[in-house]
């Protein structure tokens, strides 16, 4: 299924990571919109999505290690980074062995136009946590 179609006559969360297992995205990003899904689902939010540029039987076991996929949340695959470099965050770190990933961000978007941007600046993920989101919508 495309993501316009996914996205048409929604409200729909989209948060991405670097990738999955990693340490401030498996001990913080997540965690932080698994606390506030309730409170989005309040806001009228219909969807939360997490992307990241891992396979999807990663992805699978990322959603169920984390207890995302329980509380919700669709973790999805960009595999090639190929969303991620369509709407420009995509980044490589060498050093760290990361090839085509996504910078990290969240969006809000009500029928497939976005109405929140938020994408991370610094290391953590203040700016495109949970708590943030709940807070923009």
């Amino acid at each position: 299924m495309a993501l316009a179609d996914v996205l048409k006559g929604r409200k729909v969360v989209i948060f991405a990571v670097p990738g999955a297992f990693t340490p401030t995205c498996h001990s913080a990003h997540v965690p932080g919109f698994i606390r506030v899904m309730e409170g989005l689902k309040e806001k009228g939010v219909d969807e939360v999505i997490c992307l990241a540029a891992n396979d999807p039987f990663v992805m699978q076991a990322w959603g169920e290690a984390t207890g995302a996929t329980a509380a919700g949340i669709a973790l999805l695959s960009d595999a090639d980074g190929s969303f991620a470099d369509a709407i420009g965050m995509r980044f490589d770190a060498a050093a760290a062995g990361l090839f085509a990933r996504s910078k990290r961000y969240a969006l809000a978007a009500e029928d497939g136009v976005v109405t929140v941007w938020h994408p991370e600046t610094g290391r953590g993920c203040e700016i495109s946590g949970g708590e943030a989101m709940l807070a923009a919508l």
